[in-house]
C-alpha cells in the first residue's frame, strides 16, 4: 500500500521523454501535489502538472546536461525542460535552495507515494472538474 508521504528508501529512475535526460533520486520524496496555475498547464500542456520535493542532494543527473535549459517563468522560479523532446523536468524555487520540484510524469518508477492535495485550484482550467476527495487549496 502507497502512503501520500512514504519514506521511500530504494533509488528511483526518471528519464524525459526522448531519454536524452536520464536521473536518479537517492532519498524520499515530499508530498505530492497536482498544481492548477496557469503556468504548469501551460508547462505540461495538461489540466495540471503533478510535482513532489526532492533535497538537491538526493537528485544526481546522469545524462543530457547539455540537453537541459531553463526558463525564468517567474521572479523566484526556474523550470527545466529538456531541449531535445521539451519534457517539462523540474520547478526550482530561489525560496528553496536545498530542493527541488521533480515534475512526477518523468519517473520510471513507481514514487511509492500518491497526490494529496490540489493546489492553485482558483487558477484551473475551466474545462476540467476535480472529482477526487483530496483537500483543494485556491493559492499554495
Amino acid at each position: 500500500m502507497t502512503t501520500p508521504h512514504a519514506t521511500r528508501s530504494p533509488t528511483l529512475r526518471g528519464s524525459c521523454l526522448c531519454g536524452a535526460v536520464r536521473f536518479k533520486i537517492r532519498g524520499p520524496l515530499g508530498a505530492m501535489s497536482h498544481c492548477h496555475c496557469a503556468m504548469c498547464r501551460k508547462a505540461h500542456g495538461a489540466a495540471f502538472g503533478t510535482y513532489s520535493r526532492v533535497k538537491r542532494g538526493d537528485f544526481v543527473l546522469l545524462t543530457g546536461e547539455a540537453s537541459i535549459r531553463s526558463y525564468r517563468s517567474s521572479p523566484t522560479v526556474t523550470r527545466t525542460f529538456c531541449s531535445e523532446c521539451g519534457a517539462t523536468l523540474q520547478w526550482i524555487t530561489d525560496d528553496r535552495p536545498d530542493a527541488l520540484d521533480i515534475a512526477i510524469g518523468t519517473l520510471d518508477d513507481d514514487p511509492g507515494v500518491r497526490p494529496s492535495l490540489h493546489i492553485f485550484t482558483a487558477s484551473k482550467a475551466p474545462w476540467f472538474e476535480i472529482t477526487d476527495a483530496l483537500p483543494q487549496r485556491a493559492e499554495r
